[in-house]
C-alpha cells in the first residue's frame, strides 16, 4: 500500500517516524521542513489548502492514503483513495477501531467530543457501552475528562483529535493510528468509511462561517432565536424532521463541578440530526457567526 503525506506533519517527526521507522519512501513526507513561513502555504490541513493532495488522491494514479497536518500537529486531515473523511468521522473511525492498535487493545474507557462536532462519535460510544461526554470547545474541557481517566479519545470538527498518551491534540498520532487500523484491517479507507456507514448510519455534516459581520446585529440574531428557544420542541419541518429539544448549551463539568453556560444553541430533532449556532468575537467590531448542519440517516440509508 502507498501513502502520501503532506504539509508539514510535525516536519521533523514526520520524517523520522514514517520514513525513518516505518521505512517509507523518500520524498513521502512533503513540505516537511520546518519553515517561518510555511514554505509560503498555508498552515491550515484543510480542502482548501490541500487541495493539491486531495486531487492526487482522487486519481486512480494517486497513493492510497494521504494526511496532512500543521506545523506544531495539532490539526489533522484524512484522505483515502477516492474518499475524504471529515473530522467528526475520523473521530468516530478512530474511537471504533482503536482496539486494533497495541496501545488500546484493551479497549478505551469513552470518547469526548466538542458541542458542534457531530454525533457520529456518540453512536459508537452506545455500541461499545461506554462514556460519552459533549463538551463546550476548547481542548481545556477535555484535559479534566482525560487526566481523570473518563475518556480515551477526543476530537472537535475543527479537526483536531488526540488521546490520552498527551493532554493536547495530536495530528501525527491520528495519522499513525488511521495507519495501524488500514494495516491490521487490510482495507482501503474507502472501505472501511463504507462498512462504519453500513453498521452506524451516516452523519451528513457541513460547517459555515460568517465573519466580521456586525456584532450587533449578530447578537440580537442569536438573543432573538434565544428566546424562542421554548416554543420549538414539537415542531415539524417538512415530512420527517420534528424538534426533539433546542436549548443553549449548557456544561456541566463532571470532574471539577465548573458550570459553563451559554455555549451555542442547539436544535435537535427526533432522527438524529441538528442545527447547531455559534457566536464567537463578539468584542471587536466584527463577530464571527458559525453555523452547523448536520443530517443523520439510519444504516439502512447512509450511502
Amino acid at each position: 500500500m502507498t501513502f502520501d503525506a503532506m504539509h508539514a506533519i510535525t516536519g521533523p517527526y514526520a520524517h523520522a517516524i514514517l520514513e525513518g521507522k516505518l521505512g517509507a519512501a523518500k520524498g513521502t513526507v512533503v513540505n516537511g521542513t520546518p519553515s517561518p513561513d510555511f514554505g509560503k502555504g498555508h498552515p491550515d490541513p484543510n480542502l482548501v489548502y490541500c487541495k493539491d493532495m486531495f486531487d492526487l488522491l482522487m486519481t486512480p494514479e494517486g497513493p492510497d492514503f494521504g494526511a496532512a497536518s500543521d506545523g506544531d500537529g495539532d490539526r489533522n486531515l484524512i484522505i483515502g483513495k477516492n474518499r475524504f473523511v471529515t473530522p467528526s468521522d475520523s473521530l468516530a473511525l478512530l474511537a471504533a477501531n482503536a482496539h486494533l492498535a497495541p496501545g488500546y487493545k484493551a479497549g478505551i474507557a469513552g470518547i469526548a467530543r466538542s458541542m458542534p462536532t457531530s454525533a457520529a462519535a456518540d453512536r459508537v460510544a452506545e455500541k461499545l457501552g461506554i462514556e460519552m461526554h459533549e463538551t463546550p470547545t476548547g481542548w481545556k474541557f477535555f484535559g479534566n475528562l482525560l487526566d481523570a481517566g473518563r475518556v480515551t479519545i477526543c476530537g472537535e470538527e475543527s479537526a483536531g483529535t488526540g488521546s490520552n498518551h498527551v493532554r493536547e491534540k495530536d495530528g501525527l498520532w491520528a495519522v499513525l493510528l488511521w495507519l495501524n487500523i488500514i494495516a491490521a484491517r487490510k482495507q482501503g479507507v474507502d472501505e472501511i468509511v463504507r462498512e462504519h456507514w453500513a453498521t452506524y448510519g451516516r452523519n451528513y455534516y457541513t460547517r459555515h462561517d460568517y465573519e466580521e459581520v456586525d456584532a450587533a446585529i449578530a447578537g440580537k440574531l442569536v438573543d432573538d432565536l434565544r428566546a424562542q428557544l421554548p416554543a420549538l420542541p414539537g415542531k415539524t419541518f417538512g415530512e420527517d424532521l420534528q424538534i426533539a429539544y433546542a436549548d443553549d448549551f449548557t456544561y456541566h463539568d463532571p470532574v471539577d463541578g465548573s458550570t459553563s453556560a451559554k455555549q451555542g444553541i442547539r436544535i435537535s430533532f427526533t432522527d438524529g440530526s441538528r442545527i447547531v449556532l455559534r457566536l464567537s468575537g463578539t468584542g471587536t467590531v466584527g463577530a464571527t457567526l458559525r453555523l452547523y448542519l448536520e443530517r443523520y440517516r439510519s444504516r439502512r440509508r447512509a450511502a
